[in-house]
């Protein structure tokens, strides 16, 4: 429940399952009702809510207290009423593929991905046990390796659980690995709960001083993740000399992962100034190869897996990527960083954003009609190196600090004056 003084009208809207997990976060946030029509009405072979969202409204409902959740007969419209959030222990199973509308197959990261901005404003410390998809899903949904990398720290920098003695901070373990399609795999998150969180200035880029990275493999040799650890060091090792990838082999023998095979890899580069980049990747099953002709001399099309040593370059680039772009959290990370921004006192806060992506700029319009708070962008870029009368010297040094900075391209700083969110329903003693 929050302490503002919002208007306690409905939410509506017509273009049914957009952004779906933020729409339910902002109504429970908002404490406004939420109403969503035409759920891939078009949609004539399986019209409505998909199995995995179905799935995540019954793990909001074991989230609340008072919740009310309507959906009509054929899944095309939602009514949500939310309640108040209570934490404590949860578990919950999630749906590994087919189900209502087909094989969809969404990972544990996609329900945590919706959790993390409310697991901190229950009424006790939240402990979630999750269990389905954890790897093999990077392209369309977060690994948790990935949430306990990227988004963990941005929460412990916004004051969940940095001060607390009582309490431990935020934390993300993986119990057990399960590669998709069938997962069999199981995570425990914990995130104590907080009063109020803290304004957040995270604008200074530094200099990246480090690369750390884990490969994960399940049910495949231990040498094809030795093989991507050492083609993605390959990559990293010609700009800076601290790299280290671990390697994270599981076995199917005593059930040490699920019944799919699986190959990944997470990168997380950290700067001189705190900044954290992580990005992922999983192995491709569908690489294209055209190497093979037939009696006409036509290049055959074939479908094979993606070799270890192109995936750990793909991951190093990704990395590489993310860091020229010069933002001080990565690009899938703006969405909630600018939520959290929101909920802060009624302080400025600042942060720098690469470019800004499709998801984070429709997000920006829905946080302003459900939450009221208007962010200013301001584009900074690459400063040119001065043509003044300074020394040469002094200007390449100038030049390196203003890259160091900027990260090398445009940046873009966004601010916003939270709307001084407390969680009422912690106990007051």
């Amino acid at each position: 429940m929050a302490s503002t003084n919002k208007k306690s009208h409905t939410l509506k809207y017509n273009d049914g399952a957009t952004q779906f997990r933020l729409r339910l976060i902002t109504s429970l946030l908002s404490s406004r009702p939420l109403l969503l029509r035409n759920i891939r009405s078009d949609d004539l072979d399986a019209p409505g809510l998909r199995e995995h969202e179905a799935s995540f409204l019954r793990l909001l409902d074991r989230m609340t207290n008072g919740t009310r959740i309507e959906i009509n007969a054929t899944g095309t419209q939602l009514r949500f009423k939310p309640g108040v959030l209570l934490g404590g222990d949860v578990e919950h199973d999630c749906p590994v593929g087919g189900g209502l509308g087909g094989g969809e197959v969404r990972s544990v990261g996609w329900y945590l991905e919706g959790i993390f901005p409310l697991a901190a404003f229950g009424k006790e410390p939240l402990e979630l046990t999750l269990r389905g998809v954890t790897d093999g899903t990077s392209d369309v949904d977060p690994s948790p390796d990935y949430l306990s990398a990227s988004f963990i720290p941005l929460m412990i920098k916004l004051g969940i659980g940095s001060d607390d003695d009582t309490q431990p901070p935020p934390s993300l373990r993986v119990t057990k690995r399960g590669a998709a399609p069938l997962g069999g795999g199981s995570v425990d998150f914990y995130c104590p709960i907080v009063k109020q969180l803290k304004p957040l200035e995270l604008i200074d880029f530094g200099k990246v001083k480090r690369v750390r990275g884990t490969a994960v493999s399940c049910r495949i040799p231990p040498s094809s993740a030795a093989r991507v650890a050492h083609s993605a060091k390959g990559v990293m090792h010609r700009l800076l000399p601290d790299v280290w990838i671990h390697t994270d082999v599981n076995s199917g023998s005593r059930g040490g992962c699920g019944p799919s095979p699986g190959l990944s890899v997470l990168m997380t580069a950290t700067t001189t100034e705190g900044v954290c980049l992580s990005t992922e990747c999983s192995m491709n099953h569908n690489v294209q190869n055209n190497d093979s002709t037939n009696n006409f001399q036509e290049p055959i099309e074939r479908r094979q897996m993606e070799l270890p040593e192109d995936l750990g370059k793909r991951s190093a680039t990704l990395l590489l990527h993310e860091i020229f772009a010069g933002g001080c959290i990565d690009t899938s990370c703006q969405s909630f960083a600018l939520l959290m921004m929101c909920l802060t006192p009624e302080d400025v806060s600042r942060i720098r954003l690469g470019p800004l992506s499709q998801y984070a700029m429709v997000s920006l319009r829905l946080y302003k009609e459900a939450l009221g708070v208007e962010f200013k962008l301001r584009v900074e870029e690459e400063r040119k190196r001065s043509n003044g009368d300074d020394s040469d010297e002094d200007d390449e040094d100038n030049f390196g600090n203003d890259r160091r900075r900027n990260g090398g391209q445009k940046t873009v700083v966004c601010s916003c004056l939270g709307i001084g969110y407390r969680n009422m329903a912690r106990a007051s003693t």
